[in-house]
């Protein structure tokens, strides 16, 4: 990997603000420099890793990320103080009424998954790693726990066994190369009609990983590939899946009661709502998109996607629901 100039830059505080630290907590030059060293090295051998060793090579890379950079699981996103009611309340509305089966790919501490279970869902969660996963939800009898590679869901689950299933910000950290075959598991273990709703950040408002403190313009630590709606939604239909849509349907990316009234107005059910706002959405995030993509440069991009992003045209998050039919 290239080097980077970032002297110019105030690295405490931008790492503060990109991993949503409270200004209180103490974090030193010292710690953003090994963060930053340490992810390059990760990268390099992640990148490099064989179909063969993948699940190993990942396994060890992400134990040694947390282990030696113990902070990630303490202070990251320690600031944000939202109920999970609120935090969760896309997830919840996509995921739709209680009781289903839900099984949460890279589930980190925890956190949406043993919520969702308290609303009375079946969950269980799975992790690359113990130091990210295991060791916060030991103890938690409402939540099932499993280790997997997150790519061969079929290889540690029965065929057609769960309603719906979740990412959030996992897909970008995946080898590019196994971005398919991480989809098709998905669809062997759904149940017909079941649900695969993933978020992921998008690359025109990236770099979103470490990359962002140090001034990339794109993203070259461990978050392997960030991506396009387009590039997902392609991928998704090429593993078997249909009705891609956008899965926030009631966001404040989109006037639920403006658009809703004028739903209603046509005589269609609640549930056919929600589905025609999140295609609304869909279609014109897509088409922003398609309109970004021909700028000249990613810088200009960038610009581009912020502008259309503040209007309301625009999602630097990709949140997407697609479904096994």
């Amino acid at each position: 990997m290239k080097d980077i100039d970032f002297t110019h830059l105030d690295i405490v505080k931008r790492y503060k603000a990109n991993y949503s630290i409270p200004k209180e907590v103490s974090v030193s030059k010292e710690m953003v420099l090994q963060h930053w060293a340490l992810e390059r090295q990760l990268t390099d051998e992640l990148l490099n890793s064989t179909k063969e060793n993948r699940w190993e090579i990942f396994e060890k890379c992400y134990t040694e990320l947390y282990h030696e950079l113990a902070w990630l699981n303490t202070i990251v996103h320690a600031s944000i103080n939202i109920p999970l009611k609120i935090r969760y309340r896309a997830w919840t509305d996509a995921i739709g009424p209680v009781p289903q089966k839900i099984y949460e790919i890279g589930s980190g501490k925890g956190t949406m998954i043993s919520y969702l279970s308290t609303l009375g869902h079946s969950c269980k969660a799975t992790e690359i790693t113990r130091e990210r996963g295991g060791k916060f939800l030991n103890g938690n009898n409402d939540v099932e726990l499993g280790n997997t590679d997150g790519i061969h869901l079929d290889q540690f689950e029965e065929p057609e066994s769960y309603d719906v299933l979740l990412s959030d910000q996992v897909i970008e950290h995946m080898h590019p190369d196994d971005v398919l075959e991480h989809f098709k598991g998905a669809f062997s273990i759904l149940k017909t009609g079941g649900r695969y709703i993933f978020s992921t950040p998008h690359i025109f408002t990236g770099p979103h990983d470490v990359s962002k403190v140090f001034g990339s313009p794109t993203a070259i630590a461990m978050h392997l590939k960030e991506y396009t709606f387009k590039e997902l939604s392609s991928i998704a239909k090429q593993a078997g899946f249909k009705n891609v849509t956008y899965a926030n349907k009631f966001s404040s990316e989109i006037d639920k009661a403006k658009i809703g009234d004028v739903i209603k107005k046509i005589g269609v059910t609640e549930e056919q709502q929600k589905r025609a706002i999140g295609a609304i959405y869909y279609n014109l995030v897509t088409l922003s998109e398609n309109a970004i993509a021909l700028m000249p440069g990613i810088k200009l991009k960038k610009a581009f996607a912020k502008a259309l992003h503040k209007v309301k045209f625009f999602s630097g998050n990709i949140f997407l629901e697609v479904t096994k039919l």
